[in-house]
């Protein structure tokens, strides 16, 4: 299995559009890019930890490609908003991806070029695009947060 990092808003979202995709075979929110070791929910919200809202995908590479979680991290989200994403205002919740090798760095900045020159975004891209820092899993009760509320999509 492989792993990617991506923040976008909101963990509880990110996180149930990321899991209902054939190929993913676990996903975890939690937090990562802070300077404070062992971040909690608390922490992260007041902004000031440095840590941005992820989740952790774990996927089988022979059935789903990195490709494809671009663009579904793309899809579920505005890139040209600097920490923000609808009504969550924040570092915490800034556009982020967070690769684990260079195989991932060199897709994700192809993919912001990519995106960017098509035009699909009528503003610059601020996603940023940074190697993976050490990912805190997030408390019990925010994993698979909509899913045990009975949401099956997140849109």
């Amino acid at each position: 299995m492989k792993k990617a990092t991506f923040g976008a808003g909101c963990f509880w979202g990110v996180e149930l559009a990321f899991s209902q995709n054939f190929g993913v075979t676990s996903t975890a929110v939690g937090y990562c890019g802070g300077a404070m070791p062992d971040p909690n929910y608390e922490m992260v919200c007041t902004g000031q930890s440095g840590h941005a809202e992820v989740v952790q995908v774990e996927y089988d590479s022979s059935k789903i490609g990195y490709e494809a979680l671009l663009e579904l991290f793309w899809s579920i989200h505005d890139p040209t908003t600097l920490n923000r994403q609808g009504p969550d205002i924040g570092t915490q919740y800034r556009s982020v991806i967070y690769f684990h090798d260079d195989e991932q760095e060199a897709a994700a900045r192809t993919s912001v070029e990519k995106l960017q020159q098509s035009g699909r975004f009528p503003r610059d891209i601020v996603t940023e695009i940074a190697a993976a820092p050490k990912f805190y899993p997030a408390e019990d009760y925010h994993q698979k947060y909509l899913e045990k509320r009975g949401m099956k999509n997140c849109h």
